[in-house]
């Protein structure tokens, strides 16, 4: 197994500043609060924070994120986007196309990307996005964005093993994570810059769609003002889901309000 370090990733950057300012920790408390410690301290754009185990990982709606040292990539990025706070969100799908990317070029394995923040690979899931942000007014002031790739882990908890895998169990060999973090740091770089230019997802929207485990298929909006199927469309240029109810209606779906989930499972 080739240890995470900072040598290892930056020996392998090809970008001009994403993870150029590297960090690599043994035990943290979660990527996402050391990074943003590190975005209150001034710390440039495209700062990264790995840790190979995290003893308070976090998923989204406060769930725990399990990050057993040596087997995953537990990792968050700096953003400091110039862009107003409510286009920020995107950034949880720029990133999902990111690590895709980076996956299947260092991998060889190809993704699907779940709507809007996990991957999944065979139907199960193999990547959890977190995007964090702290406003300046109504602009977005620095966004950390946590991304925890389940890379050579060799198990999972009961309630865990239907649902989540891992590149090592899906490929049979051991996943090279400093070619991972670098292969998705260029991508990465890459999106975001796209982001940044159009400030929405337009250059990405077809490339996206593309990667949607779900497109095309039946999927279950579960929303608290009462929740409805209907078949995936695809996402619009600024990352709504679009869902056509069996009445033919179609509603963009908002990240954040409600959670949208395959009929048949996970996906």
């Amino acid at each position: 197994m080739e240890y995470l370090t900072e040598k290892a990733v930056l020996s392998r950057l090809s970008t001009k500043w994403a993870g150029r300012n590297c960090q690599v920790l043994q035990v943290t408390d979660s990527t996402n609060i050391q990074c943003r410690r590190l975005a209150e301290e001034g710390q440039p754009e495209g700062t990264l924070v790995l840790a190979e185990s995290q003893k308070a990982g976090k998923g989204r709606r406060g769930r725990t994120w399990v990050s057993p040292p040596g087997a995953g990539i537990w990792m968050s990025i700096l953003l400091r986007p110039d862009c107003p706070a409510d286009k920020a969100s995107m950034l949880t799908l720029v990133a999902a196309l990111a690590v895709e990317r980076g996956i299947r070029k260092a991998e060889g394995l190809a993704t699907k990307i779940k709507w809007p923040n996990d991957l999944v690979l065979n139907g199960k899931k193999i990547c959890g996005i977190l995007t964090e942000m702290k406003t300046a007014g109504i602009r977005a002031g620095y966004v950390v964005v946590g991304i925890g790739i389940n890379a050579n882990l060799t198990e999972f908890s009961e309630d865990l093993k239907d649902k989540a895998t891992s590149l090592l169990l899906e490929s049979g060999k051991e996943a090279n994570r400093p070619e991972i973090v670098a292969a998705v740091m260029e991508a990465m770089e890459e999106y975001y810059e796209a982001f940044l230019q159009e400030q929405n997802l337009s250059a990405m929207v077809e490339e996206y769609n593309q990667k949607l485990v779900s497109l095309n298929r039946r999927v279950r909006v579960l929303d608290p003002a009462g929740g409805y199927e209907g078949q995936c469309l695809g996402i619009t240029s600024t990352g709504e889901l679009r869902v056509k109810k069996d009445d033919r209606s179609v509603v963009s779906v908002v990240s954040g309000e409600v959670s949208v989930r395959g009929v048949y499972g996970y996906v």
